[in-house]
């Protein structure tokens, strides 16, 4: 099995004679942290689409496990095992925490459609949404409804949610947006929690996060990779100084 559980090849993505993307060939370590950083519009998330494939490339090659996925529909790409979060979370509001991850769990059953069964149908999979509720933190909240949980913990139960389909490799993008210094706390311990046997790619603009989490860094800059290292490296690139930590704090800068 190869060491790489991702590989980008020249990947590009045009828009009307735009590269949000252009010419990025990405290696990912199995079983790594993986961040992607640059300054806004820098094509970080539009390379999170197209690696899931939510966005089809104009040019270039996607390798996932050692199989060509390019022209992969996302649907499939998920039941792969390459499984993605949003900026935004993206929780059922008004069900339950026991109620969402178990949303979650019907696609392993292959019922995720199947609303019309009665509820009791779905008593089955109390017990692993209890457990992965446990397992973010969350067991003591299974039974609030969504809408009425921090926007931390909904962040949190996204993430339970997406373990539920049982991912090898979880692409998180900005995790920490919208946080405040307690969840980001939380929320970094979780991902160095759930990333014990997988791989982990992920956008953040929280430097301090990546350089306490990230076992490497590929930087970003106009749609091209500007730079790529552990943290310590590629903070200390002057191409990168330029162009993503210029505005940066000194502490930023010499975090790690």
């Amino acid at each position: 099995m190869s060491d790489w559980i991702v590989e980008t090849e020249s990947l590009s993505r045009e828009f009307k004679g735009f590269f949000a993307v252009r010419g990025v060939s990405l290696k990912v370590r199995r079983g790594s942290i993986h961040a992607l950083i640059g300054p806004n519009g820098a094509g970080k998330t539009t390379c999170f689409n197209l690696i899931t494939r939510f966005l089809a490339a104009s040019d270039g090659r996607i390798v996932y496990n050692g199989r060509d996925i390019t022209k992969t529909e996302p649907a499939d790409v998920a039941r792969l095992g390459l499984v993605r979060s949003f900026q935004i979370s993206a929780v059922f509001l008004n069900m339950t925490v026991r109620e969402n991850i178990r949303v979650a769990l019907q696609r392993k059953l292959g019922t995720s459609f199947h609303f019309w069964r009665p509820e009791s149908s779905l008593d089955s999979l109390n017990a692993r949404a209890a457990e992965l509720a446990e397992s973010v933190g969350l067991a003591d909240f299974l039974d609030i409804p969504a809408v009425s949980l921090s926007y931390g913990r909904k962040r949190t139960l996204e993430i339970a949610t997406t373990l539920a389909l049982d991912p090898e490799m979880l692409l998180l993008d900005e995790p920490m947006a919208g946080l405040g210094r307690e969840d980001v706390e939380r929320i970094t311990q979780l991902i160095r929690q759930v990333a014990q046997g997988r791989t982990v790619l992920m956008v953040e603009h929280n430097l301090k996060v990546v350089a306490t989490l990230s076992d490497t860094i590929t930087v970003l800059a106009r749609g091209e990779v500007l730079a790529e290292g552990d943290y310590k490296t590629v903070s200390q690139h002057a191409d990168v100084i330029e162009a993503y930590m210029g505005s940066a704090t000194a502490e930023d800068r010499d975090h790690g």
